[in-house]
């Protein structure tokens, strides 16, 4: 061993003194070194082996794949817009842009109606709309014409047309879980756009039969931007462009009639635009307006005519039914009111309604005439007596006073009359007043009087009053119903 000698240190550091220390490290540096070696080549050929066996792998899954497609889009690698080129274009124009109106043919699907409200006038209905057209931007090499089906994540990038449902309130697209779109690409370009919408539409609506009407609805499309020489709006496969399902109903509608029709429609600012109709036709179901409504008003008619059948001096029960009556009548119009809206013409259930409203309370006026004629009659009685009183009849003496014109003979044929109250022969030249002529005057009043009441005989009689309006009232409510059906029906 080397002694140490100037620079030269125990931890071997390189220098002239010490080539001993340096010659008994370099076997074990050249050994780690070569072991380092053999490690990474041993690691670098597994790797190698993994990737090309991975490889086959890959190649015999798109072997298998390509066989049972026969079609290079479905297992393309790349990124759809690189497929379809959609960086390549302009999709904010339209497709043919400056050249001929582009056609975009329409199709729908109507899956339900919610609701109809009469308040509101309008109607909800959820829908799945189709549009088809060509964008020769989009089309993209394939062998068997498959198409290609995506969401509406690509629907944003690309170019749709801008349809909007006209006089709509409220209108969204279904987003659960995802939006409901879906957009179907040709290899020709032929783009098939559909969505799930739910729509609630104005829909002017006439009352003037309610609830005996039926009413025509119809929801409207029409391009926002384009005009009809810019973009042609069409149905699709015309008059059955339209389909609905089977189980579509409603509680308070019978759904008669859906067909399709198209016109054009002009705006002063902007031209004319392609708009299509869905029409609908609605009628009525009555059998719950007759529960609620017309059964309830004809049994408060015919309860108000139990009072026709009430003595007249029980003022208390007569009172109090009439009234109940007319207030349960003001009830029912009232309750019938507020589930409509308030138009300015008279409806098919106001009339019948309000001509119930006149008989029930026709019914309480009648027994006011009533009464105030029994009073009016029983005061004209008291009135007689008392100008008449018993006098008025034969007296009980059957005293008598001769005038001067009766002979002596006369008076003595009146056999049983006594002549007590004669007066003397002296005063028979001026006068002779005689009780039957007192009784012959009293006849003969009662007599004009009953003459002059002759014809307010049934009016005076209150029973006479309740017997004929026992006939008059069901009569003319009866003829009443008869004409009322027979119109609206």
């Amino acid at each position: 061993m080397c002694k140490p000698e100037g620079t030269c240190t125990a931890g071997g550091y390189w220098s002239a003194e010490c080539p001993t220390l340096i010659s008994s490290k370099m076997p074990y540096f050249a050994k780690l070194l070569l072991l380092i070696f053999f490690l990474v080549l041993l690691v670098e050929s597994r790797k190698h082996r993994r990737r090309r066996w991975t490889g086959q792998l890959e190649v015999q899954r798109a072997s298998r794949s390509y066989k049972k497609n026969h079609d290079v889009t479905k297992i393309w690698k790349g990124k759809t817009e690189q497929l379809l080129r959609v960086n390549n274009h302009d999709f904010t124009m339209r497709p043919a842009f400056g050249g001929p109106a582009i056609p975009v043919g329409v199709d729908v699907q109507v899956e339900s109606l919610d609701s109809i409200s009469e308040v509101d006038m309008d109607f909800t209905m959820t829908l799945y709309l189709r549009h088809y057209w060509k964008d020769e931007r989009l089309s993209f090499p394939s062998t068997t014409n498959k198409s290609m089906t995506f969401d509406g994540r690509l629907v944003k990038k690309i170019w749709v047309p801008d349809v909007f449902f006209v006089h709509s309130k409220r209108s969204f697209i279904h987003d659960t879980t995802k939006d409901n779109i879906m957009l179907r690409v040709f290899p020709d370009g032929h783009v098939l756009y559909s969505m799930r919408i739910t729509v609630t539409q104005m829909c002017n609506m006439d009352f003037s039969r309610f609830p005996l009407d039926s009413q025509m609805c119809s929801l409207e499309l029409e391009s926002y931007a384009y005009t009809d020489e810019e973009l042609m709006l069409y149905w699709k496969k015309g008059n059955e462009s339209l389909e609905t399902d089977e189980k579509i109903s409603l509680s308070q509608f019978l759904i008669q009639k859906f067909h399709t029709t198209s016109r054009l429609a002009f705006y002063s600012s902007t031209g004319w635009y392609n708009r299509l109709y869905i029409n609908f036709t609605l009628r009525r179901h009555i059998f719950f307006f007759l529960l609620q409504t017309y059964f309830p008003a004809t049994l408060m008619v015919i309860l108000s005519w139990v009072s026709f059948w009430i003595d007249h001096r029980a003022v208390p029960a007569r009172v109090s039914l009439g009234i109940t009556t007319v207030l349960t009548m003001s009830t029912i119009i009232t309750a019938v009111n507020a589930s409509m809206p308030r138009v300015s013409y008279i409806k098919a259930v106001d009339i019948y309604l309000w001509v119930s409203f006149v008989f029930v309370f026709l019914s309480v006026l009648e027994y006011a005439a009533v009464n105030y004629l029994t009073t009016v009659q029983e005061r004209k009685e008291r009135k007689l007596h008392e100008m008449f009183p018993c006098t008025c009849g034969i007296p009980h003496s059957k005293t008598m006073m001769l005038d001067e014109n009766y002979s002596e003979s006369d008076a003595n044929s009146l056999a049983g009359y006594t002549r007590n109250q004669m007066v003397p022969e002296e005063e028979k030249q001026q006068k002779m007043v005689a009780h039957l002529a007192m009784s012959n005057e009293c006849h003969s009043l009662r007599k004009r009087d009953l003459k002059g009441h002759v014809g307010l005989h049934i009016i005076q009689n209150s029973h006479a009053i309740d017997k004929y309006s026992r006939l008059i009232f069901p009569g003319t409510y009866i003829i009443f119903n008869l004409i009322y059906w027979s119109v609206f029906s």
